[in-house]
């Protein structure tokens, strides 16, 4: 490996978000390990917590077309429409009637807006984490999720719902290699203070990602149906000791 593929952007991007990122990891995979995967109302809740945020990224890719956002705006990546299909799989069709976001999605959104509005730029640290995590740990869910339903006796199996991590016949490995590509030639051409403005903004990236995956874990441990000792596997300090033992069983990117 050569030094310069050492050194790409992206690649100190992800050194930088290194150690919340496994906190992210380590939240999902111990949801998922114990409620998620055969329980279709945690995961299509999991699905809704994040919709608004892909909706309003892909809104401001079209804003942004004529910026180096643009750039990254990839037509087979857009997932608005796959997001509302599996939802209206698994919520119905009228959905979103009663729906609102909740407080850890509208702060989300309202990050996102302050930073369209002030220094647009950063968004790309958004776009760049979101779609590379759907494309690995989406990818990896959804294949661990169908094993699970084909070994239990009370699932049924199917390959319906399944439409946020469906790309067609475009080749995953060659989408990541895409937007990784065009996220490195964009920082090309960045000056350093952006650049590194970016990989602040990375951290924020999983910080509020992990706000809004806890509000979805806690939908389910506050109910009748919670237990202390589920409630005590979540808890902050509990996730931060599994995140530094590398408590991955697949990771999210």
């Amino acid at each position: 490996m050569t030094d310069k593929e050492e050194d790409t952007f992206c690649k100190k991007m992800r050194k930088a978000t290194r150690e919340i990122h496994a906190i992210s990891d380590a939240l999902v995979n111990a949801k998922l390990a114990f409620v998620g995967f055969l329980d279709d109302s945690v995961w299509a809740d999991g699905l809704l917590v994040f919709y608004e945020i892909f909706r309003y990224l892909e809104g401001a890719m079209i804003r942004l077309k004529n910026t180096k956002i643009g750039l990254l705006r990839l037509t087979e990546l857009q997932r608005t429409e796959a997001f509302e299909q599996d939802l209206e799989y698994y919520l119905g069709k009228g959905w979103m009637k009663n729906y609102s976001p909740r407080d850890s999605v509208i702060k989300y959104l309202m990050r996102l807006r302050e930073i369209e509005d002030t220094e647009p730029a950063l968004l790309m640290a958004y776009i760049y984490h979101l779609y590379m995590g759907l494309l690995s740990g989406g990818i990896i869910l959804r294949r661990k999720r169908q094993l699970m339903q084909k070994i239990s006796l009370f699932k049924e199996i199917t390959s319906s719902g399944n439409n946020i991590t469906d790309f067609g016949n475009h080749s995953i490995f060659e989408l990541k290699h895409d937007l990784r590509e065009t996220m490195n030639k964009i920082a090309e051409t960045l000056d350093e203070d952006t650049k590194n403005k970016l990989i602040e903004e990375s951290k924020i990236v999983y910080a509020l990602n992990n706000e809004i995956i806890r509000s979805n874990i806690s939908k389910f441990l506050y109910t009748g149906h919670s237990r202390p000792m589920l409630r005590n596997m979540f808890s902050r300090e509990n996730i931060l000791v599994k995140s530094r033992l590398q408590y991955r069983i697949y990771p999210l990117v």
